[in-house]
C-alpha cells in the first residue's frame, strides 16, 4: 500500500481540520531521516515540530521508556505519584531562568500548559484580563485560541472566545513595528480599555513560533517585565516551542535578561513522549488549591522518565553549542542562497531556529503562494519543511539537535534545487 492509498484511507476517517501537510506515511524515523510506506527517504527540518530536538528514536530515550513500561505505564500522578515525576521537576525548577525559589506541574499538552499557567495568575492575582499579542500562537483549546494572535487557520470560524483578552502589536522591525509603538499600545490600552489592576497576566514567546520566528528585543522583555512589576501582574513566558536547547540556551528567555513569573513548557521536553509543564516561582505556582491543577494523564510517567533523558542527553552532547553551530551553517548556507533569490527578503536565527520570510523584493508584497508551493514539493526532493508567519510567507527550518553538518548542508541543496524549480 502506498502514500496515496493511505491519504485516501485517512481522508475518509479523519476529519478535514485534522489536515497533514505532507502526504507521506512514516513508518520509520531516526535521528534527521524519515522512511515512509514506500521506501522513500526524507531530511526532516520539521522535527515534529521542535519535538524531536533530540533527534528521532534516540536509543538512550527508547530505553529508557522500555524499562518504564516494564514497571507500569500510568497510575496517575494525582492518585500514586513515581519518582521520575519527583526527579524531573526538580530538575526542572533548578535550571529554569532566575533564582526565585519555583515549583513546577506537570500536564500533557502545550494548550494544556498555557491554561493552567492563566489558571495560575487569576487564581494568584484574583484578577481576570489577559494580555497577549498580535503573531503570536499559544494553542488550539477555546481560551488558547482567544489569546493566539493568528486568525487562519487557527482561529476562523470558532468563535466566540473568552472575554478580558487584549491583543497588542509585537515588536517586529521586519514589519515595521517597532519596541517604541508596542510598548506605547500597552499603555493606551491602560488608558483607553482596562485598567492595570484588572490584568491577571502579559504573556509572550521568546521567539514568535507559528507567527514567524519573530525574536522579542531584550529592552522591550525588559520593559514588560517593569511594567508587570510595577503593577503586579504576571509575566508568563511561553517557550513551548524554545525550549531545550532549540535556540541555543536552554530556553529563549536566558537572551532576554529577565526571569519570567511563569513558564510553560512542551514540545522539545521529552522528545516525542506527550508531557507539558508550568514551572514558576513558588508564592504564585501555589496560589491555585489542591486539585486544582492536573489532568488524567498529566505527567505520564512514559513522558517523565523520557524527560529525564533529554536534560541528560543535552548536557552530554552539548546540545546548545550544537544547536547554534547547526543555526550558524544553515545561516551561511541560506545567506549563499539569498544571493541568487532575492525573493528571501529576511533570515532570522537563533540557535537552530532559523526561518526565511519570502516577500516581492520590489513590492514587498509577501509570497505566500511560493511559500505554500515550497513546502507542498519538498516531499518530492526528500524534505520535510515547515511554514509560519501571519501572513503565510514564512518557511522555518528546525532540523533536530543531534543532526550530522553534512545532513544539515544536503538538506539545504535540496531546498536550493527546490527554489532552482519554482522560482522563475
Amino acid at each position: 500500500m502506498n502514500n496515496h492509498h493511505w491519504q485516501q484511507r485517512k481522508e475518509a476517517v479523519i476529519a478535514k481540520g485534522m489536515g497533514n501537510l505532507a502526504p507521506v506515511y512514516i513508518t520509520q524515523a531516526e535521528n534527521m531521516t524519515l522512511s515512509d510506506v514506500e521506501g522513500n527517504q526524507y531530511i526532516d527540518f520539521a522535527s515534529g515540530i521542535a519535538v524531536t530536538n533530540t533527534g528521532h528514536s534516540h536509543p538512550q530515550i527508547i530505553d529508557a521508556v522500555k524499562r518504564q513500561l516494564d514497571q507500569f505505564s500510568h497510575t496517575c500522578a494525582m492518585v500514586t505519584p513515581y519518582p521520575a515525576f519527583v526527579e524531573l521537576a526538580e530538575q526542572l525548577v533548578e535550571r529554569t531562568p532566575g533564582s526565585s525559589a519555583k515549583k513546577a506541574i506537570f500536564l500533557t499538552t502545550g494548550a494544556e500548559a498555557v491554561e493552567n499557567a492563566v489558571k495560575i495568575a487569576r487564581a494568584k492575582t484574583g484578577r481576570s484580563g489577559v494580555i497577549a499579542f498580535k503573531g503570536g500562537f499559544h494553542g488550539r483549546t477555546n481560551l488558547c485560541m482567544g489569546l493566539t494572535g493568528k486568525v487562519t487557520p487557527y482561529k476562523a470560524g470558532f468563535g466566540p472566545f473568552p472575554n478580558e483578552i487584549y491583543h497588542l502589536p509585537f515588536p517586529n522591525a521586519c514589519h515595521g513595528i517597532s519596541q517604541a509603538h508596542s510598548l506605547n499600545a500597552l499603555e493606551d490600552l491602560f488608558a483607553s480599555t482596562i485598567e492595570p489592576a484588572r490584568v491577571a497576566a502579559i504573556i509572550f514567546e521568546p521567539v514568535q513560533g507559528e507567527g514567524g520566528f519573530y525574536p522579542a528585543p531584550p529592552a522591550w522583555a525588559q520593559a514588560i517585565r517593569r511594567l508587570c512589576d510595577q503593577h503586579g501582574i504576571v509575566l508568563i513566558c511561553d517557550e513551548i516551542q524554545t525550549g531545550f536547547a532549540r535556540t541555543g540556551k536552554l530556553f529563549a528567555t536566558e537572551y532576554l535578561g529577565i526571569e519570567p513569573d511563569l513558564m510553560t513548557l512542551a514540545k522539545g521536553i521529552a522528545g516525542g513522549f506527550p508531557l507539558s509543564a508550568v514551572v514558576g516561582k513558588a508564592e504564585i505556582m501555589d496560589a491555585a488549591s489542591p486539585g486544582g491543577l492536573g489532568g488524567t494523564y498529566a505527567g505520564s510517567p512514559l513522558g517523565c522518565v523520557a524527560g529525564l533523558e533529554v536534560l541528560k542527553i543535552i548536557d552530554k552532547d552539548n546540545l546548545c553549542d550544537k544547536a547554534s553551530a547547526i543555526g550558524e551553517v544553515m545561516k551561511q548556507q541560506l545567506e549563499a542562497l539569498q544571493q541568487s533569490f532575492p525573493e528571501i527578503t529576511d533570515i532570522r536565527q537563533l540557535g537552530a531556529m532559523v526561518a526565511i520570510e519570502l516577500s516581492d523584493p520590489v513590492t514587498h508584497k509577501p509570497l505566500s503562494d511560493l511559500t505554500k508551493q515550497l513546502v507542498q514539493s519538498a516531499p518530492q526532493a526528500g524534505l520535510i519543511l515547515l511554514s509560519c508567519g501571519v501572513r503565510g510567507n514564512v518557511i522555518r527550518l528546525l532540523p533536530p539537535l543531534t543532526a550530522d553538518m553534512d545532513e544539515i548542508r544536503l538538506g539545504l541543496n535540496r531546498l536550493r534545487v527546490l527554489f532552482e524549480q519554482l522560482v522563475k
